[in-house]
C-alpha cells in the first residue's frame, strides 16, 4: 500500500491542563496508490484530527504513518510531499489568480518557463483560462475553491489533502464541484485523501470510506458496502435514512436470520456471525415496499400516521404494534392517506441483521 497509518492515537492536554483527552484512537488504514480515500464522519469524530496527522500539522502520541515506504511521524509538513485544499480556500488575497497558483513554484525556485507551463496546464484543467489576472475578491466562491485546488495540484504532490472543501458553497454549486474534483483526481492518478461529514459526497466521491466515530474506526469500506452492509446502528443511522426494527433471533444460518419482531417471523440477511438473542433489523424507507394482501411472507400489518408528498415518492410513516415505527419512501400511484392499514414488504435481501448497541 502506498500510505499506510499503523495504530495512529492522538491525544490532547485536558482542559486546564488536566488529564488528557483521545481525539484519535489505535486508527489503522491502508490506502493504495490513486485512491480516492474519504474520512466521514460527525463532527468531533476525529477525522480533521487524522487529516492533520497525515499532513504533519499534528504528531501522533504513538503509532506509525508510512508514505512510499517512508515513515513521516517526525517530519515536518513541507518536507511531506503533500498539498491540502482548505475549507476557507486559504488563497492570498494581495495575489492574482496566476501568482497564487505559481506561489508553491517560487518556493521550489523552478524558472519562469517551468512555471509558466505548470501553471497553463492546471489553470487549463481547472477551468479557469481567462481568469489568470483576476484578483481574489473579483471572483465567486466556486472560482476560489478553483484556485485552491489549482494551487495544490500545481506542486505535483504525491497526496492531495482535502479539509471539507466544499462546506461554504451552495448546494448546487458543490454537487458541480464534486464531480470535477472527481474527475481531475481521476486525470490525474493522484492519491487523494477526503475529510466530511456530508454522507452524499462522500458516497459520491469515493473509492472507499472510512467511517469514524469518537475517535475510533466505526467502519471502512466500499460507498456499496457503506450505505447497503453497514455493519453498527450508528453507521446504518449516519449513512442515509434508516429504519430499526427490534427483533429476537430464532435461528442463524449462512448469511440468513429467521427472527420474530413482536410474534410476526421474518427472514433477513445478517451481518453476524455468531448467534444474539436481541439485535436490530435494519431496512432502508425506499426499500420497504406496501404490497397488497395477496403477499404473505416477510410483511409487517401497521396503520398511516402521516403521508408526505416528495414529489417523485410519498414518504409514509406506519406504526406497527404500539412502540415500533416504519417509514416507507415509495413512488406507486396508489395513495394511503392516515389512518389506513397497510402491509409492509421486507425484501430479505436488503433487510439486515446488525448487532444491538
Amino acid at each position: 500500500m502506498y500510505l499506510i497509518l499503523e495504530h495512529i492515537t492522538k491525544k490532547f492536554p485536558g482542559r486546564g491542563q488536566e488529564g488528557l483527552v483521545t481525539a484519535v484512537e489505535d486508527v489503522s488504514l491502508e490506502i493504495g496508490k490513486g485512491e480516492f480515500f474519504t474520512l466521514l464522519g460527525p463532527s468531533g469524530c476525529g477525522k480533521t484530527t487524522t487529516l492533520r496527522l497525515i499532513a504533519g500539522f499534528e504528531f501522533p502520541t504513538s503509532g506509525k504513518i508510512i508514505l512510499d515506504g517512508r515513515q513521516l511521524e517526525d517530519v515536518p509538513p513541507n518536507k511531506r510531499d503533500m498539498a491540502m485544499v482548505f475549507q476557507s480556500y486559504a488563497i492570498f488575497p494581495h495575489l492574482s489568480v496566476f501568482e497564487n497558483i505559481a506561489y508553491g513554484l517560487l518556493i521550489k525556485k523552478l524558472s519562469n518557463d517551468e512555471i509558466r507551463k505548470r501553471v497553463a496546464r492546471i489553470v487549463t484543467l481547472t477551468k479557469l483560462t481567462g481568469l489568470e489576472n483576476r484578483m481574489p475578491n473579483q471572483m465567486s466562491g466556486g472560482q476560489q475553491q478553483r484556485v485552491s485546488l489549482a494551487r495544490a495540484l500545481v506542486v505535483e504532490p504525491k497526496v492531495l489533502l482535502f479539509d471539507e472543501p466544499l462546506s461554504n458553497l451552495d448546494a448546487k454549486l458543490r454537487e458541480e464541484m464534486r464531480f470535477e474534483i472527481r474527475d481531475l483526481q481521476r486525470r490525474l492518478d493522484i492519491t487523494s485523501i477526503y475529510v466530511t461529514h456530508d454522507q452524499e459526497e462522500a458516497l459520491a466521491l469515493s473509492d472507499r470510506i472510512a467511517v469514524m466515530n469518537r475517535g475510533k474506526l466505526a467502519q471502512l469500506g466500499t460507498p456499496e458496502e457503506i450505505y447497503e452492509r453497514p455493519r453498527s446502528k450508528f453507521v446504518a443511522d449516519f449513512i442515509g435514512l434508516a429504519n430499526f426494527l427490534p427483533a429476537r433471533v430464532q435461528t442463524l444460518r449462512d448469511g440468513h436470520a429467521n427472527v420474530l419482531v413482536g410474534e410476526t417471523p421474518l427472514l433477513v440477511s445478517s451481518s453476524i456471525a455468531t448467534p444474539e438473542t436481541n439485535a436490530l433489523i435494519f431496512v432502508r424507507p425506499s426499500d420497504v415496499k406496501i404490497v397488497n394482501s395477496s403477499v404473505t411472507e416477510n410483511v409487517l400489518e401497521g396503520q398511516v400516521t402521516k403521508a408526505t408528498y416528495l414529489g417523485e415518492k410519498v414518504d409514509y410513516r406506519v406504526r406497527v404494534g404500539e412502540h415500533m415505527e416504519l417509514r416507507a419512501q415509495t413512488d406507486d400511484a396508489t395513495r394511503h392517506a392516515p389512518g389506513a392499514r397497510v402491509k409492509l414488504f421486507l425484501p430479505t435481501e436488503h433487510a439486515w441483521l446488525i448487532g444491538e448497541e
